[in-house]
């Protein structure tokens, strides 16, 4: 789970400055920083999680410039690759020749072997940002490929870009109910995403192992899946021409994830229905409008799928969510 590794604001201001470089030097890579408001203003906070290959910080701070030597990467490399996703503020970054400034819901690449200076402002409240970290060698593309990347602003609104985003993002509501084990699959998938995101962006798609290609596409039509609920012609073979595959491969992607496309559509189907129908504000809507909404259009064929995957009918499972008790009239 998330933890807590360092909130400047309960430190003395005059080493609220220091106690930053030293702490994301230990729990990154070691820069040079410099904030540019004064000691009693400063405010940063960095929050961590393992992913098994990898590392999610959970960090916001005050405005700040920071810099990776030549010097400090002599001193000590920890051979890393970082992504970054600015949640809120607005960063900037030059790497590797290349320059870039993002705003929420940007995504940048850093690399720890190469120079770096990265600012965080002007805003005085600075920025919020999400980081996942992991080692080079774990990144299968090959280094001219990954390296014209660096310092460049990546795509975190649409595509690969989008379900990486989402996924990190979601990981600060849900991380407290992960086991060890779960943190290590996505921390597979956050590397495979990164890697379908990269090779992506430089049309280079064929230069990814196919396992890295299969878990990819297996979270893009999981989340094409997700945002076409409502369509009651969501099959298979819908999925298969929308993603330029043919329906046998589809189906091979996702026994190779131990499950169904229809297992899929209908848990995510009966999560939403679920969802609605325990929500006290739509306790007027009927339950078919329910139903239709998430791709049911005959009540009948929706009731069987719901008493099949939660044990009760969908009028007795909302009256159940909304009055536990039976205290209602």
């Amino acid at each position: 789970m998330l933890t807590t590794v360092l909130d400047t604001t309960r430190l003395p201001p005059t080493d609220r400055a220091a106690a930053w470089m030293e702490t994301t030097g230990e729990a990154l890579m070691a820069t040079r920083i410099r904030f540019a408001v004064e000691p009693e203003r400063i405010e940063a906070l960095i929050k961590t999680m393992d992913l098994g290959p990898a590392q999610l910080s959970l960090m916001s701070y005050t405005p700040l410039l920071s810099q990776r030597t030549p010097r400090l990467i002599r001193r000590s490399d920890p051979e890393m690759f970082q992504i970054a996703l600015t949640l809120s503020g607005r960063q900037s970054i030059e790497q590797a020749r290349s320059q870039a400034s993002v705003g929420p819901g940007d995504l940048l690449l850093y690399d720890s072997s190469r120079p770096f200076t990265a600012i965080a402002g002007p805003d005085p409240s600075g920025a919020r940002a999400m980081l996942l970290q992991f080692p080079r060698r774990l990144l299968p593309l090959p280094e001219q490929v990954v390296a014209p990347l660096c310092g460049t602003a990546l795509p975190g609104r649409e595509g690969v870009g989008r379900l990486l985003h989402v996924m990190l993002t979601s990981l600060a509501d849900t991380h407290a109910e992960l086991t060890p084990a779960d943190r290590a699959r996505v921390g597979t998938t956050a590397l495979d995403l990164t890697a379908a995101l990269l090779a992506h962006h430089c049309d280079r798609d064929t230069l990814l192992p196919a396992g890295s290609r299969q878990r990819a596409l297996f979270e893009r039509i999981s989340a094409y899946i997700g945002a076409h609920l409502h369509d009651p012609a969501l099959t298979p073979g819908s999925l298969a021409a929308a993603h330029y595959i043919s329906t046998r491969y589809l189906h091979r992607v996702f026994q190779l994830h131990g499950t169904t496309v229809g297992d899929v559509v209908r848990q995510q189907r009966i999560a939403r229905c679920r969802r609605d129908l325990a929500d006290p504000s739509q306790r007027t809507v009927p339950v078919s409008t329910i139903a239709l909404r998430w791709g049911y259009p005959r009540p009948s064929d929706f009731t069987r799928a719901f008493r099949a995957a939660v044990g009760m009918t969908p009028s007795e499972f909302r009256a159940f969510a909304q009055d536990p008790d039976g205290t209602r009239g």
